[in-house]
């Protein structure tokens, strides 16, 4: 449960740190963070499923790159979702879908 926790605080701090590298990404405060967090949770897993299996033909041809632009999209829906969170366009909700992808890969390492 602990473990959980430290992810969601964490992951939360690297939306805020994103919102602050990327300029079309704005987040209010902390708990816009948080709630972003359980909204990406919940789109990653009830509606990401769907969109990849849709899109498989262009995945495939594209050599797997087209999954960038459905996590763009993703962001872009959470953005849509949560009060407090802005994604004001498609070049920044893929630049921060990148950026959190890779720094949420090290802190699932630690």
């Amino acid at each position: 449960m602990l473990n959980i926790l430290v992810r969601w605080v964490l992951f939360s701090l690297l939306i805020i740190f994103v919102s602050w590298i990327i300029p079309g990404i704005e987040v209010e405060n902390f708990l816009s963070a948080m709630l972003v967090c359980v909204i990406l949770a919940l789109i990653n897993t009830f509606i990401k499923p769907f969109i990849q299996l849709i899109s498989l033909p262009v995945t495939i041809i594209t050599l797997g790159l087209f999954s960038f632009v459905i996590n763009a999209l993703m962001l872009m829906l959470a953005g849509w979702v949560t009060p407090g969170f802005e994604v004001e366009g498609f070049i920044s909700a893929l630049l921060g879908s990148l950026l959190l992808s890779l720094f949420a890969l090290g802190v699932s390492k630690i």
